[in-house]
This record gives structure tokens, sequence and C-alpha cells, in this order.
């Protein structure tokens, strides 16, 4: 039986990951950072599960070194998951410090406690699309476009990417980086702006807001389905060799596409909700993303299923309580199915 570390378990991806990998057989640890505040609400519904007795969370943080060589000391991972980050743009300008401390050097942790221990494990690291510039003429981006970050957080990613090279050609360990362009689902975080936008949009309709306020609705993301994506990477640390990868859908949308798909599912007119103001605006923006996963549809044979227009009506349908995520369908299939084998 495998046995798997997630930084970011109570994460979007670190949740759908955990979930994916229990499905498969794995012991799965989970990094939790201790607050006063118990955020595992992603993670609640098959932690409580009574026959999840293969999930097991540690206090630790990605910036305290001690922490994390006391945890891989005793799970010895054979398959590490690096998704822990300050991830957030917008906030990336407010703590820059902290996001490179996080989601730069954290990682820097990780490799040199993997490496001082003596461990095999092969290692996936989280990148993202903020590496590139967002300039049109060098879309779509793919795994040789020029890496040109703009924001504290994208620079942040960049040292992440290129230590992770550093200990792979210096030491031989087996890491890649995921290049994940945005995904989203139910899960994601409220200050995101799909999220927010669904969100805000139920407010309305219950009558808690009279408005939406949002900032730069031209800004242009290739958008995933955040399940679809956490399969990549599992699939990207079954391979013999360890190569970085794109993933990625190959359309991109604005935010003001999406808005208005939002709004015309749910039965309302952007037009009479939705106001501009500063203080949802980047100082530095990333106009245009759209990423060619082609190599990652040959090595894994990876695609996305999941398009743009089904990807809001998930995220509305879960938002407005019509349906839920068709993921927690499947989750509960299995869960039933081991069920009913144990009964």
């Amino acid at each position: 039986m495998k046995v798997a570390f997630i930084t970011g378990i109570t994460g979007q991806d670190g949740s759908y990951l955990a979930e994916y990998l229990i499905r498969k057989g794995y012991i799965v640890h989970g990094l939790i950072r201790r607050t006063s505040y118990m955020i595992r609400t992603r993670i609640d519904h098959f932690i409580n599960w009574p026959h999840s007795n293969n999930i097991f969370l540690h206090y630790g943080d990605m910036t305290d070194s001690v922490s994390i060589q006391n945890i891989l000391s005793k799970v010895r991972p054979d398959e590490i998951y690096n998704l822990a980050a300050q991830s957030h743009v917008k906030i990336s300008y407010e703590t820059p410090v902290y996001t490179a401390e996080t989601t730069g050097l954290g990682l820097l942790h990780l490799l040199e406690t993997v490496r001082s221990l003596g461990l095999k494990s092969k290692i996936y690291q989280a990148s993202t699309s903020e590496l590139f510039s967002g300039d049109k003429r060098e879309a779509p981006q793919n795994e040789a476009t020029r890496f040109h970050p703009k924001n504290p957080y994208g620079v942040s990613k960049l040292y992440s990417a290129e230590i992770a090279r550093i200990y792979k050609e210096s030491y031989g360990m087996f890491i890649v980086n995921g290049i994940l362009f945005n995904h989203e689902s139910p899960r994601r975080g409220e200050n995101f702006v799909t999220r927010k936008i669904t969100l805000d949009i139920k407010k309305v309709i219950d009558g808690k807001k009279d408005y939406i306020y949002l900032g730069n609705l031209d800004a242009q993301r290739d958008w995933g389905y955040a399940p679809e994506y956490v399969e990549a990477m599992w699939m990207m640390l079954q391979q013999e060799e360890p190569i970085d990868l794109v993933i990625s859908t190959g359309e991109t949308h604005s935010v003001r596409d999406f808005l208005q798909e939002a709004c015309d599912q749910a039965g309302l007119d952007p037009n009479a909700i939705v106001k501009i103001h500063d203080l949802y605006k980047r100082p530095n923006e990333v106009d245009h993303l759209c990423g060619d996963s082609t190599k990652a549809k040959t090595i894994l044979g990876w695609k996305p299923r999941v398009k743009f227009r089904e990807l809001v009506k998930i995220m509305i349908d879960a938002e407005l309580g019509r349906s839920p995520d068709p993921y927690e369908k499947i989750w509960d299939q299995n869960k039933q199915e081991k069920t009913d084998l144990r009964s």
C-alpha cells in the first residue's frame, strides 16, 4: 500500500487529491497549520467517515523545517504532493515576504529534508500559469514558453520551479513541476474571483447584498475543473522519468464571460448588480492566459472533460443548492461500495 504526503490538504486541490488517492488505496498523510479557527470544511466529510482509517493529519508549517523533518522522518512517503502556498495573487502584493517564505522557501525546506533523510519519495510541485507574462503574442503557453511572472506570487513559484530543477539535476531526485492553469470548483477559496462571483450571486438572490464588486473584467483565463487536474498530478508521479507538464483546457474566457454565464444560469442581469472597484484590481495584471497541454495528452493520456459552461453550472448549482458537486457523487458512490463490502 502506497503512502502519500500532501501539504495544503485542506485546500481545494489538497482535498480532492486526498479523496482521489484514498479511492486508489493509498494511506494519506496531510500537513495542517495550527490556527485558532479549525478550517477543515473541505475534508471533514471524509475524515469523519467511519472507514476513513487511512488518512492522518499532522500539525506543521512550510516555514518550519523542523516540523517538516519530524513528520517526514516518521511517515517516509512514497509520494509527496506540495500544494501548500499563499496562492492569492492580490494578497501576495500585501504579504510579499510571507508569500515568498511559504510558497518559495517552503519547498526548499521540503526538498532539503527529503535529501538529508535519504528518502526516495517522488515529489510533485504545484506550479502555476502565473509564471507566464500573459502576453497574448506568446499564447498558447506551453512548457517551452518563457517565464516572466508579474506578481510576488508568480515570482515565488518561479523560485520553487527553479530550486526543484536544481535538486532534480544535482541529486537525481524525482521532482516534477505541474504547471496548472486556473482550475475551479465549488471548493474554490471564497476570495478567488470565480467563487466570489458565484457566492455573491447567491447573496444577491438571498437579499443579503445589493451589488457584486469586482475588479478587471477583461482579464482572460484558461479555466478547468479542479478534480480533473488532481488526476493529472497523480499521473505525473506514475511516470518512469520526471517531466514538467502544462495542464490546461486550451480555451480562454474573460472574467466578464464567467460573470455573464453565471448570471445567466442564475437568472440575473449582471449590468444591474455589478460594480467595479479599484480594491479588486491588481497593480500589474496578467492579461491573457491560455495553455497548451498537448504534451500532457501525449505522455499521460490526460485531457479535460468538463468544458467552460459546465464548469460554471457546477459552481452555480452547488452554490444555490440545486445539486452537489458531481465529484461528491463519485465519492459517495465509492463510500457506499466500500460500506456494502464490509457490511
